[in-house]
């Protein structure tokens, strides 16, 4: 039996309960290590006494994880780019009505794996759509409702495409050079929006990607006038 992970920091994480009523992205290129930090940092945010709920993309709810098949399989390769796109937003605007912002109003912390950022990056700047055509799209889909903050885990391209599985979906299947636009779509956006978006490099080990995470996040948190849990 695996032993649980135990989060390598012994810093003061009582600021994390600062969080609730927030809605925070995990988000990067395929093979970032995001999930890892995801994972780790809702069980510091738990142990800090915070009611957090997780949600992934595409997917977090019955119609979503169908849309998620769809998005994912490779026997759709004929998939246009347009059609991409407005599958991801079908499945997050269900996703942001039914469970993010119920979880919002009762001053949870809600957690996501991926979300508009994503479809920017890939869709956007990889893809080839006009990124105010998402934005407008996006703003459709959520009802005009933003994350607080967007964490980017930027790591070298080359690096991340050797942290894939074998087994790759649709979206991982599309080579260097597109994950190569999508990473530097990700850098753009923190750029543009940098007072909503942190980026960590995640190109070292595990340990030291968390402390940074939570360095970022607290910083962040700092410029803040956040919602009291």
């Amino acid at each position: 039996m695996t032993a649980p992970e135990i989060v390598p920091t012994t810093a003061d994480t009582s600021w994390i309960r600062s969080l609730g009523g927030c809605f925070i992205v995990f988000d990067g290129p395929d093979g970032s290590g995001k999930s890892t930090q995801f994972r780790r940092f809702a069980d510091v945010a738990r142990a800090a006494g915070v009611d957090v709920v997780e949600v992934r993309e595409p997917g977090g709810t019955a119609i979503g994880e169908k849309v998620r098949a769809i998005l994912l399989d490779p026997a759709n390769a004929e998939m246009t780019t347009r059609s991409e796109m407005l599958l991801y937003m079908a499945s997050r605007a269900q996703l942001y009505e039914q469970r993010i912002a119920p979880a919002i109003a009762t001053g949870a912390l809600v957690l996501a794996d991926r979300f508009i950022s994503s479809t920017l990056a890939y869709q956007g700047t990889a893809g080839g759509i006009d990124e105010e055509e998402i934005l407008a799209v996006g703003k459709v889909a959520t009802g005009n409702h933003w994350p607080d903050l967007t964490v980017v885990f930027d790591v070298d391209t080359a690096v991340a495409m050797n942290r894939l599985s074998p087994l790759l979906d649709r979206m991982e299947q599309k080579g260097f050079d597109f994950h190569a636009r999508v990473r530097s779509g990700y850098l753009a956006q923190a750029e543009r929006w940098s007072h909503r978006y942190a980026v960590v490099n995640s190109s070292v080990a595990p340990d030291a990607v968390t402390n940074g995470l939570l360095g970022a996040i607290q910083t962040w948190m700092s410029k803040q006038r956040l919602p009291r849990s």
